[in-house]
């Protein structure tokens, strides 16, 4: 049997509608017919590029109001408490994944992806007149407001990918997941020199929120679906295409593995200018400390849908997580320049391949199309979960060494249930085999 962790296989053809799937409620999605080209596909392709770029990737450069707030705007708040905001924002990302798959799938794609453009542009904009001190004012600019506002663009985004590619998959949406990092750089240097310059926070975060603003109206012009999308679904096939993400043994593994993951993934974006400010370095590098972090995982998640072509997203996505884990660990030892310019382009390169794969992965384990944005917010929600517990274990003591051993170790955790993923998936026993769908046994 062919395995499934390669993506550069022929797609396989669905000739018969799922038992599970209505032909009056769900459109079943022949992959021949996928163009996988066209203007109309690469526009869509641009414009999630952007849409990522000014939502995942402005939450990427949150570091910098992390060392903004603990030094100047709420140096009364604890690292803890600042990281609430940044956590739950990321948290927001894929959180109402479940709202967003379903109502993607129905055909409420332009309602939730304009909404969720105009909701981060207004959210940035209330940012800029949060006053010093004021903390609960930041928290629902930021914290709320715009963490939903880039949950309502992540995985319509993604998910609208698949109605225009099939055997391209894996590279467009490692493009479009390379916007986050992108806009991370960008976003990063910007603050940095707006927020910590002489124009000053309010209209510095002003500044930003306009491109913003312009940026997402072009993004919003861009995207098209390929085809309608009947309105009225039974609710019985999301209800039971969301199941499968926790029933279904090799989704179930995939999921729990991303939870660990990412628990530790951000660790990094939040707390490395911060770091490299308390270890002394000087005030120049330490603004593009973070910069680095993002320039690096802007490359890895461009180039991952390349690399994944020749060895498969499956084990990618386990060589980057293992590497990961011991970079993680590497940032207790966190001194120099030196250390911090190396641990920061490895750990960005392999945590953007790692990324990157996400969703080609949640793409690939799963055998109905019509059910992939319901699958992927379901995934998403369960999987973005971020903790606090990283600025509790810092303290106001800063004690750099018990966050960095802690993401370490759960890290890893994630890593060894991929492999466990991928030996179950390669290997399937004759029990297994006869139970799965028609779909994937052509490829036998």
């Amino acid at each position: 049997m062919a395995s499934p962790s390669r993506v550069s296989e022929a797609p396989v053809i669905r000739k018969n509608i799922p038992s599970d799937s209505s032909p009056l409620t769900s459109p079943v999605v022949i992959d021949h017919e996928i163009p996988d080209g066209g203007l109309k596909a690469w526009c869509a392709v641009l414009g999630s590029f952007l849409a990522q770029f000014c939502g995942f990737g402005y939450a990427s450069a949150f570091g910098v109001y992390q060392e903004y707030y603990s030094r100047v705007y709420l140096s009364y708040e604890s690292s803890s408490a600042i990281s609430w905001i940044g956590g739950l924002s990321a948290f927001f990302v894929t959180a109402i994944g479940p709202i967003c798959g379903p109502l993607h799938d129905r055909g409420y794609f332009y309602l939730v992806f304009v909404g969720g453009a105009f909701l981060q542009s207004f959210s940035l904009f209330m940012l800029s007149l949060a006053q010093p001190g004021s903390y609960y004012q930041v928290f629902l600019a930021q914290g709320i407001g715009s963490g939903v506002a880039q949950g309502l663009m992540y995985v319509p985004s993604y998910a609208v990918l698949s109605q225009h590619f099939c055997k391209r998959r894996a590279l467009v949406m490692s493009i479009v997941a390379s916007g986050a990092s992108l806009g991370g750089v960008v976003h990063t240097i910007m603050l940095n020199k707006l927020i910590n310059g002489p124009i000053g926070f309010a209209t510095g975060v002003r500044i930003s929120a306009g491109l913003v603003t312009v940026l997402l109206f072009i993004s919003c012009l861009l995207i098209r679906t390929r085809y309608e999308i009947r309105h009225d679904a039974l609710p019985v096939n999301t209800w039971k295409a969301a199941m499968k993400c926790v029933t279904e043994v090799p989704s179930l593994l995939m999921v729990t593995a991303y939870l660990f993951f990412q628990t530790a993934y951000l660790y990094p974006f939040f707390y490395f200018q911060l770091e490299s400010v308390q270890h002394g370095l000087s005030t120049s590098f330490s603004f593009y400390s973070l910069v680095i972090v993002n320039a690096a995982s802007f490359c890895g998640r461009l180039s991952a849908g390349v690399i994944a072509h020749f060895i498969g997203v499956v084990d990618l996505t386990i060589l980057s997580t293992l590497a990961c884990a011991v970079l993680l660990g590497g940032m207790i030892g966190l001194s120099s320049m030196e250390s911090f310019i190396v641990l920061g382009l490895l750990y960005g390169l392999l945590s953007g391949m790692n990324i990157a794969m996400m969703a080609p992965f949640m793409a690939l384990i799963t055998t109905n199309p019509s059910e992939l944005g319901v699958r992927m917010g379901i995934s998403f929600a369960i999987t973005g979960r971020r903790s606090p517990i990283s600025g509790a274990l810092l303290t106001k003591q800063y004690i750099w060494w018990a966050p960095a051993l802690f993401c370490a170790i759960i890290a890893f955790v994630g890593g060894i249930l991929f492999v466990i993923l991928r030996m179950r998936i390669t290997r399937p026993s004759e029990a297994r085999r006869q139970s799965l769908p028609e779909s994937l046994k052509v490829n036998e």
